[in-house]
């Protein structure tokens, strides 16, 4: 007889971490801890458990109360179980179904990191076998699927790109395209460093997100926020925040260039003279090419030392580590000096590291499958695509209603009621604009 009970923190962390297939940070108690300091959210730790006390399936449920003490449910990429043992699958729902009703929740909303289809960087499809007796295992349990997106309308990302680290890095790297590997030979060769950062260094990511952020129009988070998930998730054994930061240091770049401004004024001065051939002619002409563009290069960064100091962070990213995975979570750049790549420097240097701490996946968390021209994601799409990690779709949401009148309410009048809203206040703002005039 199996059962649905709270879990103590460590026990519960300790499953989700080791699972095998569905170990995920969204699942972690760091990032329930960090839902109910950042994001109003409650936190409950459970596990389906059966006669010996074996924890068999578990499961993060956060819970955001809505008005007339209801509620709902959300377990972030879904409950953490053996997904191809229906039983289970329907054990634990029927438990979580009964302990929602419980809270007064209106549904519980999940969405499994099941994968559908995935592609590797050579377009070559796989569909995932078990998908169809997962999809409809679930069906049959009552959940309602919500559709097969293509952006980013649901909780989390239903596409994404992943790195098997488990292959050596001269294969993964093999597999970045050829501008790839050209960008980061070139951050190379202007000496650009990738440093692992600190708490410290929360305020120059934060800046950096702001940058990124204001390019696009929107702000997301505030400082503090980036701050308590750095905190939180490294104050917990079992999960780690790692800060890259992609800097230019401007003396070491100096120098490089002076370097292969020599390298270059040498190569000139073995050339002959008198009577050079239609080759010694085509290649002093490269090389007389190549030492203007290196002389203003030197030039430039000489300004940018005197604008900036010695070094300046043009990219930041912070990488989430938890169980055998990687997650890119978020990364910011700066609006400067696009052309040293330090940008893929830095993706470089932490799926280096990654495989180095023995890591299995790397994770660049979310993309979109609406691949049209006019999409305005589908230039983020094709820079992570470039790193030739698999092209991975997701199973999708689902609700379990547990109240269907309010569940009604919520999802179709609400929203209908809050467009209604926007729309009045937009008349009434072009009204007073229009009188003012």
């Amino acid at each position: 007889m199996l059962k649905l009970k709270n879990l103590e923190k460590e026990q519960f962390d300790e499953f989700v971490k080791n699972h095998k297939s569905k170990s995920h940070f969204l699942q972690s108690l760091s990032w329930g801890e960090f839902a109910k300091a950042k994001k109003n959210l409650t936190p409950y730790y459970l596990g389906l458990v059966n006669d010996k006390d074996e924890v068999v399936g578990a499961t993060l449920l956060l819970e955001k109360k809505l008005p007339l003490n209801l509620c709902y449910f959300y377990a972030p990429r879904g409950f953490v179980l053996d997904y191809n043992k229906a039983e289970t699958v329907r054990a634990m729902t029927n438990k979580i179904k009964d302990f929602a009703k419980s809270k007064k929740a209106i549904f519980v909303k999940i969405d499994p990191d099941i994968i559908k289809t995935s592609s590797n960087y050579l377009n070559e499809e796989q569909e995932n076998k078990n998908f169809e007796e997962i999809f409809n295992t679930l069906k049959k349990c009552g959940f309602k699927h919500l559709g097969f997106t293509k952006n980013f309308e649901t909780m989390q990302p239903r596409y994404t790109f992943r790195i098997d680290l488990d292959q050596d890095l001269d294969t993964i790297e093999s597999h970045f395209s050829k501008t790839t590997k050209q960008r980061i030979a070139k951050a190379k060769k202007i000496d650009t460093e990738v440093v692992i950062g600190d708490k410290s260094d929360v305020k120059e990511f934060y800046h950096l997100m702001t940058l990124t952020e204001n390019r696009k129009d929107f702000i997301s988070y505030t400082e503090d926020y980036y701050e308590t998930l750095y905190e939180i998730f490294n104050s917990n054994k079992n999960s780690k925040a790692t800060l890259f930061l992609g800097k230019v240091n401007f003396p070491k770049t100096i120098n490089a260039l002076e370097k292969n401004l020599k390298d270059i004024n040498n190569q000139i001065s073995i050339l002959p003279i008198d009577n050079l051939s239609k080759s010694a002619k085509a290649k002093l002409a490269e090389l007389t090419r190549q030492k203007e563009n290196v002389t203003k290069e030197i030039a430039k960064y000489k300004d940018y030392k005197k604008e900036y100091g010695d070094s300046i962070t043009l990219s930041a990213h912070m990488i989430i580590e938890y169980g055998d995975k990687a997650w890119v979570l978020y990364a910011g750049n700066h609006n400067i000096l696009s052309e040293t790549y330090v940008n893929y420097n830095t993706y470089f240097e932490h799926i280096k590291h990654c495989k180095e701490e023995g890591l299995k996946i790397y994770d660049q968390f979310g993309t979109i499958g609406d691949l049209s021209k006019d999409n305005p994601r589908l230039g983020l799409h094709e820079f992570k695509k470039k790193f030739g990690g698999d092209y991975v779709e997701f199973i999708g949401e689902f609700d379990l209603v547990t109240n269907p009148v309010m569940y009604f309410v919520f999802t179709k009048l609400v929203p209908i009621y809050r467009k209604l809203v926007r729309n009045k206040s937009k008349k009434e703002l072009k009204h007073e604009i229009s009188k003012s005039k």
